[in-house]
């Protein structure tokens, strides 16, 4: 592993690459401020750049975009106490506030440095872990699915704090409003009460964008 690492270095810190980096860091940034686009909405706007650039570079200033659209969601959310993806509505809890203190410069601060340390920890870990967890994933049948998702309820009414009721009550809310849309095997719509906007289902982003900034 530590081969391929000193060959990725060398690869990545190259003039070229670390340009089309900071560019896409950039340009990531500067889409993921925006509230309701995040990551994925940047890579997919800005791919066309790529197409006229050496495969390396390309790939690297796409996990540029990426990044930068990571460490964007969460400036609208502090200041704006909008999340810019579902990813960023923790920031909002606790950055807001700061910014209503009138020290949004040391929110951002904080975030940018934890975007880094983060960034950097999890390609590490990647590295060192993603082979052996993907033979365990592509070993995960229905059952295993299940499990994991029932994981992730249960998580979701106990660590939450506060009122277990409470916790319970906005997941069972949740799963009625992830049923609605058309379904994926039949194709059926399901609870969209003749209304054209509900046939693809409840936008996961406008609505906790919606509801953060209600509350």
């Amino acid at each position: 592993m530590l081969e391929n690492m000193a060959l990725g270095f060398a690869t990545a810190f190259t003039a070229t690459n670390l340009f089309y980096c900071f560019l896409g860091v950039f340009l990531g940034t500067f889409i993921g401020v925006l509230p309701g686009l995040g990551s994925l909405a940047a890579i997919s706007m800005l791919l066309p750049l790529t197409f006229y650039l050496e495969p390396t570079t390309a790939l690297i200033m796409l996990g540029g975009i990426y990044y930068g659209g990571e460490y964007g969601g969460s400036i609208a959310s502090i200041l704006l106490n909008l999340p810019g993806t579902p990813s960023h509505a923790v920031t909002c809890l606790d950055g807001n506030p700061l910014a209503k203190q009138g020290r949004a410069g040391v929110a951002l601060f904080i975030t940018a440095i934890a975007s880094f340390v983060g960034g950097t920890v999890g390609i590490v870990a990647l590295m060192g872990f993603g082979p052996a967890i993907a033979r365990i994933g592509l070993s995960f049948g229905p059952g295993d699915y299940f499990a994991l998702m029932l994981l992730g309820l249960v998580a979701a009414v106990t660590v939450g704090g506060g009122s277990v009721i409470k916790g319970l009550i906005m997941v069972v809310l949740g799963l009625l409003l992830g049923t609605d849309g058309t379904d994926v095997t039949s194709g059926e719509f399901r609870y969209t009460f003749d209304f054209l906007e509900l046939r693809d289902g409840v936008s996961l982003v406008a609505m906790a964008m919606g509801l953060f900034g209600v509350a």
